[in-house]
């Protein structure tokens, strides 16, 4: 039985069939990304022309390690494809996204692209979204209030919330933007766009790691397989 990393790489690798040269293309963060960042890195060695928009610092950093050339989405604002990880996947190919810390910049990026490529191990593929916490960026500014009003909302939708600030050792973990992090465990999460509309309605909220609609197709990596996966209405 193949390890979670060996699988996060075999997806990686089968993500790059889908790179052309001259692409733009969005580049994720977190473990399975940087499987396909190293794959990447490869090809770049071997002649093959991108450019790559980071969806984190530290994407940024392993790609200008790995010699791939890195711009801003300014200088790039509309891209040809876009490769990232994802915490959970469902049959309508709607994600929980953001355990990297990412998820702001990951949604602008993935909204920005043609097309949009999860790439995952077979564990991430569930029938309903949930058992993973959903990440929420928020501001830093009445911290209290929007974590409040975070749970009235999830108790308006029948949900039952634990909430808690993501940390870095002893302090609070802040993102590229300068914004936290709360980590809501809501459980099985029955209606996805509902409590996408109620999240973005609190002013506290920046983005939350709700991915509904984004995603184009998924290559998921299994023991005996990579199969390619697209959204079930």
């Amino acid at each position: 039985m193949a390890d979670a990393g060996a699988l996060k790489e075999r997806a990686g690798r089968a993500a790059l069939d889908l790179v052309e040269d001259g692409m733009r293309l969005g580049i994720g963060t977190g473990s399975t990304a940087e499987a396909f960042i190293h794959a990447l890195g490869v090809q770049v060695a071997r002649g093959l022309k991108v450019r790559g928009v980071a969806t984190s610092e530290r994407t940024a950093a392993l790609c200008r390690r790995l010699s791939i050339p890195v711009v801003t989405l300014e200088e790039e604002p509309m891209l040809d494809l876009a490769i990232d990880g994802a915490d959970e996947i469902d049959s309508s190919l709607g994600l929980i996204k953001g355990g990297g810390g990412a998820l702001l910049r990951e949604k602008i990026v993935a909204a920005a692209s043609a097309r949009f490529v999860v790439i995952a191990d077979g564990a991430k593929v569930v029938d309903h979204l949930g058992a993973f916490a959903l990440p929420i960026e928020i501001n830093g500014f009445g911290l209290m209030s929007t974590y409040i009003a975070i749970r009235k909302a999830a108790e308006r939708l029948g949900l039952d919330a634990s909430i808690s600030l993501r940390r870095d050792g002893e302090n609070p973990f802040i993102t590229d933007g300068g914004h936290l992090i709360l980590d809501a465990s809501f459980g099985l999460i029955p209606d996805s766009e509902a409590l996408s509309r109620s999240l973005h309605e609190i002013p506290g909220v920046v983005e939350h790691g709700l991915f509904l609609g984004l995603a184009t197709e998924a290559i998921v990596a299994y023991d005996d397989r990579v199969e390619t996966l697209r959204p079930v209405a």
